[in-house]
């Protein structure tokens, strides 16, 4: 068994109305996702698909996450990719990154809202277009850059307005924390503490600090260029399982911040289509 045999054989299993393609005009020769559909999805080239369906590239992990996402598999098949690209690693070492399809269709039923999928480092995994119209292309931002506790420490910048800064790092360290105690193998994550140690005296501060707390939901201000400032309630949502976390921004009704938010669902995403059908 071959990764490439894998990925046509999951390819041609998976219909485009699954992943929100459409199907086409007349009969499709090719059962399942075409070869630029999944690439589109993937965020890769077609004929980067080729070849690795070829067995003639050897793919990331962060490209093994993101075929996976696309062709919506199972925690175990995500794994059997990932060992087939040369990915595998001890049981528990690795902090788990695979958004499973039950997570996927959530949040695909979720479109009108805000929402972005973490690891439970906080690195974002996806965010779905509403997420993008607010806040920015989340695919610009790469490796650490999509950390939120990078981000937060390293000065990155942000466009949310935290109600209580000081609870927000303290509890944003003290996730990462019990993260690094759940997932001692995974490298890049022991890496990155180091590098915000190194780098961060605020954060060196804060982790030298035992502290049990939880990065959860509160209310947030956003500014938006398009709409100005936003009020938003923010909800974490633990996917115990898959070890996932899903944050969901939302207006009460009937307010000017639910009013932005639906201008921001329309004009904001015009520039946001899927590929031509074939």
């Amino acid at each position: 068994m071959s990764l490439g045999a894998v990925l046509r054989a999951w390819r041609q299993r998976v219909r485009p109305a699954d992943v929100g393609l459409p199907a086409g005009r007349g009969e499709r020769r090719t059962p399942g996702l075409r070869r630029e559909e999944l690439a589109w999805l993937a965020g890769v080239s077609p004929d980067y698909v080729k070849r690795l369906e070829q067995d003639r590239a050897h793919p990331s992990g962060d490209v093994v996450r993101a075929l996976a996402r696309a062709l919506r598999v199972t925690t175990e098949e995500h794994d059997l990719m990932a060992r087939l690209a040369g990915h595998a690693s001890a049981p528990g070492g690795q902090v788990p990154r695979h958004i499973t399809p039950s997570v996927q269709r959530l949040a695909d039923r979720l479109a009108d809202v805000p929402l972005a999928v973490y690891d439970v480092t906080w690195t974002m995994l996806a965010a779905n277009r509403s997420w993008a119209a607010l806040f920015g292309d989340p695919d610009a931002p790469k490796g650490r850059a999509r950390n939120l506790v990078w981000q937060h420490f390293t000065g990155a910048g942000s466009p949310v307005r935290q109600e209580d800064p000081e609870l927000h790092e303290r509890s944003l360290v003290a996730d990462l924390g019990d993260a690094v105690l759940r997932y001692p193998g995974d490298a890049e994550l022991v890496a990155m503490i180091g590098a915000l140690r190194a780098t961060s005296d605020r954060f060196a501060e804060l982790w030298d600090q035992p502290a049990v707390s939880r990065h959860g939901g509160k209310r947030k201000s956003v500014a938006n260029a398009v709409v100005g400032d936003l009020v938003l309630d923010c909800d974490v949502l633990t996917v115990h399982d898959a070890e996932l976390r899903l944050v969901v921004l939302t207006a009460a009704p009937n307010t000017p911040d639910a009013d932005k938010l639906a201008v921001l669902n329309v004009v904001g995403l015009q520039d946001m289509t899927a590929p031509d059908a074939y």
